[in-house]
């Protein structure tokens, strides 16, 4: 099951760079970078919620299910 990762989408209609916002939630850049490109296991839901005010949206704005997923399940 493929989730996409839509933070650059919303660093982009915020016109807020990865580095500020790594910085405001407490992550190195290589971490958020991780985050960002889908390269990690899983996110703890603290860290999701601080994307979420930092950003200004709701979880389900930077986690989105691929339209495809239901094909590989």
């Amino acid at each position: 099951m493929d989730i996409i990762v839509r933070i650059d989408v919303m660093l982009a209609e915020r016109k807020m760079k990865a580095k500020d916002l790594a910085d405001e939630i407490g992550l190195t850049e290589g971490q958020l970078s991780k985050i960002r490109n889908g390269h990690m296991k899983g996110i703890k839901f603290d860290t999701l919620a601080r994307l979420c005010i930092l950003l200004k949206c709701d979880p389900g704005d930077l986690l989105k299910l691929d339209d495809h997923a239901e094909d590989t399940v």
